[in-house]
């Protein structure tokens, strides 16, 4: 059964993320995607501080650090990934703008298809003083962002259009069966042996890595909080912007590290990012919420 399991296990995670984006749809309207086009400032602040403040914070934080280059290189390929449907999930458990966070994600993981290519040779060139060709599957990228994350919302949106019934159903079993079905299999995940998928990471590696992932996960956060405050958008927005600029595709990161520039080393901090990213984030949108709404919420805009 393990066997089975190991051997299905991204098809699993693309699955169980699909199904958790359509019950994300299950909370949300037509006219909610609508109002982010017909607004949109949040949305372009996001795209700001996930594209380029978010890149530029990583690279600072890199230059303090003594990790080899290759590490340093890992780093930065994560800031240059969207986020995915783990922050489209964590934006609803905070009580974010879901329409805003799923329209970030479907949006900047078109566009990284571009970037990532273009940005990460710059930092090859600035670590290693050289380029590799990268050239992302764009076809194959956009398939699966629709696959996992278009068409389930949809999905979810037209069944609470049409079956407002099932939808008030389905809604309180998904909030809490899908996030342990996620947990369960990102735990094969990073405990699987190497051949079948796992992530083959040592102790000391996981302890010297994950101090920096989580600074990184925190910078983040706080980058795209910050940007928000500065260009006076609600609350609610500005912890969906922080929630997508902390927490990113990992899958994606690996996919680009591994299988483009073959590069073990480089792969390592997304691997330690997936262990730890999504329940840091979680805490710190937690904390940085709870301080938001006890000490500024009277000062919060209406945008």
């Amino acid at each position: 059964m393990l066997d089975l399991i190991f051997l299905n296990i991204d098809f699993l995670i693309d699955l169980i993320l699909a199904f958790i984006t359509m019950s994300l749809g299950l909370n949300l309207t037509q006219g909610d995607f609508s109002r982010i086009f017909t607004n949109p400032k949040p949305l372009g602040i996001g795209l700001l501080s996930q594209m380029v403040l978010l890149p530029l914070c990583t690279l600072g934080l890199m230059l303090l650090s003594d990790f080899p280059a290759a590490i340093k290189v890992g780093f930065i390929i994560i800031s240059l990934c969207p986020g995915g449907v783990t922050s489209n999930l964590v934006s609803y458990l905070m009580k974010g703008n879901v329409a805003l966070s799923i329209s970030l994600t479907v949006i900047n993981g078109i566009l990284c298809m571009f970037t990532i290519p273009l940005l990460a040779n710059m930092a090859l060139d600035f670590f290693f003083h050289h380029r590799t060709p990268i050239r992302l599957p764009v076809m194959h990228s956009i398939l699966q962002i629709a696959l996992v994350t278009i068409l389930p919302a949809t999905i979810g949106v037209m069944i609470r259009s049409k079956l407002p019934r099932i939808a008030d159903t389905l809604r309180p079993i998904l909030k809490y069966l899908l996030p342990t079905l996620l947990l369960f299999v990102f735990l094969i995940k990073i405990f699987a042996p190497v051949d079948k998928g796992g992530t083959g990471l040592t102790i000391d590696e996981i302890l010297s890595l994950s101090v920096w992932v989580l600074m990184l996960n925190f910078c983040g956060m706080l980058v795209g909080f910050l940007a928000g405050s500065l260009l006076k958008i609600n609350l609610q927005n500005k912890v969906t912007i922080m929630v997508e600029v902390g927490l990113h595709n990992t899958f994606l990161a690996i996919f680009v590290a591994s299988n483009i520039l073959d590069n073990i080393e480089m792969q390592k901090p997304a691997l330690v990012s997936a262990m730890f990213t999504f329940f840091s984030t979680l805490i710190f949108a937690w904390l940085i919420r709870y301080i938001a709404v006890k000490y500024f919420k009277k000062t919060e805009a209406k945008v």
